[in-house]
């Protein structure tokens, strides 16, 4: 029998943001936005989702007097991913 798939990853930008923050220590919010190609807004929207779910930690500073976001995966959202892959390998596989 096939496993439920995430509803909050099964989003192709956070599915996207997860992917990208599985290989990186951390990952700041330009940095997001261009590898996503995504707009500021839904980014920032779906950055709270993710947040609020307890996949990835938001943390929000200034450089100067410029904002700066920077995101990590958390444990709980690595175990949702991989969960998440395996689902998928289990459907075509």
């Amino acid at each position: 029998m096939f496993r439920e798939l995430d509803p909050l990853l099964h989003s192709q930008l956070r599915l996207a943001v997860m992917a990208i923050l599985m290989s990186v220590e951390e990952a700041d919010f330009v940095y997001l936005k261009e590898k996503t190609q995504s707009t500021a807004g839904n980014l920032s929207v779906q950055l709270d989702k993710l947040s609020e779910a307890g996949y990835i930690k938001v943390e929000k500073s200034f450089v100067g007097k410029k904002t700066h976001t920077a995101c990590q995966i958390l444990p709980a959202g690595r175990k949702a991913f991989e969960r998440y892959v395996q689902a998928l390998k289990d459907y075509i596989g």
